[in-house]
């Protein structure tokens, strides 16, 4: 089963560019109510979908945030193959979800805000 790892500014970019196929990162913080849900539905509902699952816990990575314009809690973010792909709004239900990741991996990869 797939867990979310934590990162920081100082792992952030050596980890993603490591990863291999599609990853997700999830921007949140403790004290968000919606993403403590997020974070325990996360990973059964993307299993199979991505090979990995990550956590920026923005109080102590605000550096990151900013440069991930990250202005709601939980943001998702897709990466592949270590590469920023899109940021991905979706209800975190597996049906939705597969529909969001899908539809995100059929376009071609986005600028890196």
């Amino acid at each position: 089963m797939l867990t979310l790892e934590p990162l920081s500014e100082f792992d952030f970019h050596r980890v993603l560019a490591r990863s291999e196929g599609p990853v997700l990162v999830m921007f949140g913080a403790p004290a968000c109510g919606t993403c403590r849900k997020v974070e325990k539905l996360l990973p059964g509902t993307v299993a199979g979908m991505v090979s990995g699952l990550f956590k920026v816990d923005v109080q102590q990575s605000m550096g990151l945030a900013r440069a991930y314009e990250v202005f709601h809690l939980p943001a998702l973010f897709l990466f592949v193959d270590g590469h920023y792909h899109a940021q991905i709004e979706s209800e975190v239900t597996p049906s939705k979800m597969k529909v969001a990741l899908e539809a995100a991996l059929a376009l071609p990869p986005q600028d890196e805000p």
